[in-house]
């Protein structure tokens, strides 16, 4: 494989190009996607759970999902393709784990591709409704998500939340 170096000012870059490579560039579907108003249960041992949810992405980097049961965000994700942190905005916690640390608790495991998958309405089940279920413990979570129309290439605003104002606890209390 050879790459060439390109010289601009007092910098570097990398750049491949595709005669060089002899393989064009993989074309993305997408670069954002906003799902708006999607609803989301999720049953706990037979107690369901449901709320608004609306899931803001940008391909391969970040990922926000707002719970909403009373149109009022109560808890936010935020992942990353190495950590995911809950914001408990009632509690004012949160806390972050690897995935890794977070399998050591769930089954089936949960992994970036996974997530940007549920949280783009891109699973292999179809792009309106979402069934998944994992086993913590000996607690049984069921999770049913119906999607609204997904809006791609849209601006989302992904930014991390300022935790300053919030407590840090370990992720098996947040869990």
């Amino acid at each position: 494989m050879t790459a060439v170096l390109l010289m601009a000012g007092c910098a570097t870059k990398k750049r491949m190009p595709s005669a060089v490579s002899g393989q064009a560039p993989e074309e993305k579907a997408w670069h954002t996607c906003l799902i708006q108003g999607a609803r989301a249960t999720v049953t706990m041992n037979g107690s369901p759970m449901s709320a608004t949810v609306t899931m803001q992405t940008v391909r391969d980097s970040m990922i926000v999902i707002s719970v909403m049961p009373f149109g009022l965000e109560m808890v936010r994700f935020e992942a990353t393709p190495l950590e995911v942190t809950g914001i408990n905005k009632i509690d004012a916690t949160y806390a972050t784990a690897t995935f890794a640390e977070v399998n050591r608790r769930l089954v089936p495991s949960v992994n970036w591709d996974i997530l940007q998958q549920v949280c783009t309405a891109e699973l292999p089940t179809g792009s309106e409704k979402a069934e998944l279920r994992y086993q913590m413990g000996d607690q049984t979570i069921e999770l049913n998500i119906t999607y609204p129309a997904r809006k791609l290439d849209v601006p989302v605003r992904v930014n991390r939340l300022n935790k300053s104002r919030y407590k840090k606890i370990d992720i098996s209390k947040f869990l």
